[in-house]
């Protein structure tokens, strides 16, 4: 299960799932509610995210328990849910999903970081809204990566003009700022997740800082594995999308490798 970051939306992952799928693996991404083409709701929360993985998870036929991939919020959200659903995942990887122990740094928050600012009636056309898509931090990109996931960011609504497709008040609708806490992820470990199986891929220019990736492994355990993707900014998937193709096949060959072995020595 592939889960991506606040704002963005299941075509993030498009050019990502075709690497994945051709080691055998069944691979499923979903716009979670209040981003891409999914209903918004009253209230989210990373437990109420979590559902919605497994509840995908299910209906895309991913036979036993699911691999969950997070970026950014989405790594907050495959600790949720391994910390919800326990041993039914079989593994979180978590992708430069800056840790914070208290509230965010003034310069990290919602409105510094652009998120809920947009223009309220919308754009007069879908080339006006397109040439104002940017990314949060705004970084280097594949152009055609950037365009793509702009495309697919963008609708036009009951009025005739366009707008984001995401909910621009998805924090407002919040108690707080989604983050992973020592406690969260520890209750994730206690859960028996995985059997232990995270990983943590960290963009050497991202959000997520070496001192962030160590915390969040004494956090889920020892036997987390840790690695840096080299030249990477936060949106890894869009900069560097091949070292991050490299990385999760590496991970998970390993993991579904352990597997069949310990159904062997069954």
């Amino acid at each position: 299960m592939l889960v991506h970051g606040t704002a963005a939306h299941a075509h993030w992952w498009d050019h990502i799932a075709p690497f994945l799928q051709a080691d055998g693996l069944r691979v499923a991404a979903l716009s979670m509610s209040g981003h891409g083409d999914s209903d918004w709701r009253e209230r989210y929360s990373p437990d109420q995210w979590a559902a919605e993985v497994m509840a995908v998870a299910a209906d895309a036929g991913i036979a036993g328990s699911p691999f969950i991939i997070g970026h950014s919020l989405g790594g907050s959200v495959a600790v949720a849910t391994a910390r919800c659903y326990g041993d039914a995942v079989a593994g979180i990887v978590v992708i430069d999903s800056p840790m914070f122990e208290g509230p965010p740094p003034p310069e990290m928050s919602t409105p510094q970081m652009g998120f809920g600012v947009g223009r309220a009636l919308g754009y007069p056309s879908r080339e006006a809204i397109l040439a104002r898509f940017r990314l949060v931090p705004e970084q280097p990109a594949l152009p055609y990566l950037r365009e793509h996931v702009a495309a697919w960011s963008v609708t036009v609504r009951e009025n005739g003009k366009w707008g984001w497709k995401f909910d621009q008040a998805l924090f407002a609708k919040m108690a707080g700022p989604p983050r992973i806490s020592a406690a969260q992820a520890g209750q994730a470990r206690a859960a028996g997740q995985a059997g232990g199986r995270a990983a943590i891929l960290r963009a050497q220019h991202g959000l997520m800082s070496p001192g962030m990736a160590d915390r969040l492994r004494a956090w889920l355990g020892p036997q987390t594995l840790v690695a840096e993707i080299p030249a990477a900014a936060h949106h890894v998937m869009l900069d560097e999308p091949l070292s991050l193709v490299t990385a999760l096949r590496t991970v998970l060959a390993s993991w579904t490798a352990s597997e069949r072995r310990d159904r062997t020595e069954e």
